[in-house]
């Protein structure tokens, strides 16, 4: 077989339908449009509702930008989040913080800063250093022996101050 033998199957393709042809194709004269009326003629604008007050016109403006409209937005801030059941990977008397979180491959990101949940168990004692703590996160850890230390402002302005 070769590539100009290849052929579709019989019935898989239908001819297309020739309007405004003239009378003999079946589908002159009005050309499948009935008759007289606005879809008859050309086409209707996008958005054009029949001389109703179109949906865009309905709807009042909202103008600027609400801090509180925007649930996803420039002023909220976005942490990487730690369970204590995975801070299980570090030996016990390690100082576990963003930095050896993105070396362990805990976290991908630092985004905003680290938050640590309170999901999992933990059995060795660990110094953690994270931007905010779950009140069972710090319960937890202090069970286990460990200490919970609180890291004030955001990661990214120490990056850009280390830079300068």
């Amino acid at each position: 077989m070769r590539i100009g033998e290849l052929a579709a199957s019989p019935g898989a393709q239908h001819k297309m339908k020739r309007v405004g042809r003239g009378i003999g194709s079946g589908h002159g004269k009005t050309a499948t449009r009935g008759q007289k009326g606005q879809k008859a003629r050309t086409n209707v604008r996008p958005g054009f509702e029949g001389g109703q007050t179109p949906l865009q016109r309905r709807m009042r403006k909202r103008r600027g930008v609400s801090k509180t409209a925007m649930p996803v937005g420039p002023f909220r801030s976005e942490y990487a989040e730690v369970n204590v059941g995975q801070l299980e990977r570090f030996e016990a008397g390690t100082t576990v913080d963003p930095q050896a979180l993105l070396e362990r491959r805990v976290i991908r990101k630092l985004r905003d800063g680290v938050r640590v949940l309170g999901q999992g168990e933990l059995g060795r004692a660990l110094t953690v250093k994270a931007h905010h703590f779950s009140a069972s996160a710090a319960e937890k850890i202090r069970a286990a022996g460990g200490t919970v230390e609180v890291i004030a402002g955001k990661p990214k302005a120490a990056k850009a101050s280390a830079e300068e």
